[in-house]
């Protein structure tokens, strides 16, 4: 294999195989950031002199080429090339001539592989962002359009109190709300230039490294140059916390939804087509989307806490086993942007039943409502309360908050749950600005 770094030998072919592993696949991912990075780079070598205007126009006439090639698919990474920095440089080269091998001058791998990723990961957390608002808006929707539609709530896996189709939308477009704080902050963490911090200890090159973090789009640079350094693994473990945060929130939603869609539920219900049957059983509509997201989502959970054991024993400067984060994390962001859309997708599709507390099991969900009844009409809340429960023991309990109605024909109102984020006052306005606020970067 043809390195630039190779000072005359060569790694064994096996030594070659397990240190490089999946990394020329992944690299694919970087190469226009690559590009991008090295574009910002030779416009300020030329400003500190170290190109010539005519040299810089070149060298970017020739990675402009490089970038159309990407964006149609025709770059490749060659079988004999290291990496797609290598790549890059090589082509350059051939191209070029002696020209080419200028652009690395005040710049080592370390610092080019912390620029790409960082380009990288701020795309993909942008990304996530818009998906993530997409079925906030989502929930919402659903929240307002059924908001009148009571559901039982459990707690322990018991039937407590009422909850509505309302509230529980709700509740998870707020919990995507806190989310995007985590997001806003990997995105903080990631959103500053490590270019110029070289192998970690700087260079002696008059490097411009605030005009390469005002090319780049960057909001500040990684100041300290053994700082930039230490900030590999810190990245990928800030966007892996953010996206984990997520992946918990969609994981107790599709749970809920596995349970709803259950007979002895019923509470929710989707196209035949989004649903899988039994190779023996002609009656099954499984959940098995919403049951191969809940599996994602756990797997997407674990990525944190490996990437935080795989850099816990590394002192600072660079160190090969970072190579390794790209195999953990990029998978991970993959099957996030699936579970968004995917998730997002089934919503638009929901059924959900009306009627439901019509049934005899819902008779208790409303002693809680009950008893705030009696203690609103004078009687003292203990008396209350004991009262409900000897009538719940000796089967005699019936709610008389609504008359002429059915449970099932309750709605929030009926029930004056008023305080905010209650039945009746689900706030989904003062959410949205939660959301607005959060996702503004």
């Amino acid at each position: 294999m043809s390195t630039l770094w190779s000072k005359g030998t060569q790694a064994t072919e096996l030594v070659d195989d397990f240190t490089v592993g999946n990394d020329r696949i992944l690299d694919m991912r970087l190469a226009r950031y690559d590009v991008l990075g090295s574009k910002a780079h030779i416009k300020m070598l030329e400003s500190i002199g170290l190109l010539t205007a005519e040299e810089l126009e070149i060298l970017t006439d020739g990675l402009d080429g490089i970038l159309e090639e990407i964006a149609k698919g025709d770059f490749v990474l060659e079988d004999d090339v290291e990496d797609i920095h290598s790549q890059v440089e090589l082509l350059l080269t051939r191209r070029l001539g002696d020209i080419g091998k200028k652009i690395h001058s005040g710049r080592s791998r370390n610092d080019q592989v912390l620029v790409d990723l960082k380009l990288y990961l701020k795309d993909e957390v942008l990304k996530l962002r818009e998906e993530v608002i997409t079925l906030f808006t989502t929930l919402q929707t659903l929240s307002e359009k059924h908001k009148d539609v009571l559901l039982p709530g459990y707690t322990h896996g018991q039937v407590a109190m009422p909850s509505s189709f309302g509230l529980w939308f709700g509740a998870y477009a707020e919990a995507l709300a806190d989310d995007m704080y985590m997001l806003r902050g990997a995105y903080g963490v990631t959103d500053q230039n490590p270019l110029g911090s070289a192998a970690g200890y700087g260079s002696s090159f008059p490097l411009d490294r605030q005009m390469t973090t005002d090319l780049l789009g960057f909001a500040s640079l990684d100041h300290n140059v053994v700082a930039a350094q230490l900030s590999r693994g810190k990245a990928e473990r800030a966007v892996a916390s953010a996206i984990g945060a997520i992946a918990l929130t969609l994981n107790k939603f599709t749970s809920d939804c596995c349970m709803y869609m259950s007979p002895n539920y019923g509470f929710i219900k989707f196209p035949d087509e989004l649903t899988t049957g039994s190779s023996i059983m002609p009656h099954k509509k499984n959940p098995d989307v919403w049951e191969i997201m809940r599996g994602n989502c756990n797997r997407i959970m674990s990525v944190e806490n490996e990437i935080s054991l795989m850099c816990s024993n590394m002192p600072h400067g660079y160190h090969r086993d970072f190579q390794l984060l790209k195999d953990v994390l990029f998978p991970a962001l993959e099957n996030m942007h699936k579970c968004l859309y995917m998730a997002d997708y089934m919503l638009q599709h929901i059924i959900i039943k009306e009627g439901i507390l019509d049934a005899p099991i819902y008779e208790y969900l409303f002693t809680v409502e009950e008893v705030n009844r009696r203690t609103l009409e004078g009687m003292p809340f203990r008396d209350a309360y004991r009262t409900v429960g000897i009538e719940v023991n000796e089967g005699r309990f019936r709610y008389q908050g609504a008359e002429g109605k059915t449970n099932g024909q309750l709605t929030p109102e009926d029930l004056r749950h008023t305080s905010i984020g209650s039945l009746g006052n689900l706030c989904n306005d003062r959410v949205k600005v939660k959301m607005d606020i959060a996702s503004a970067f």
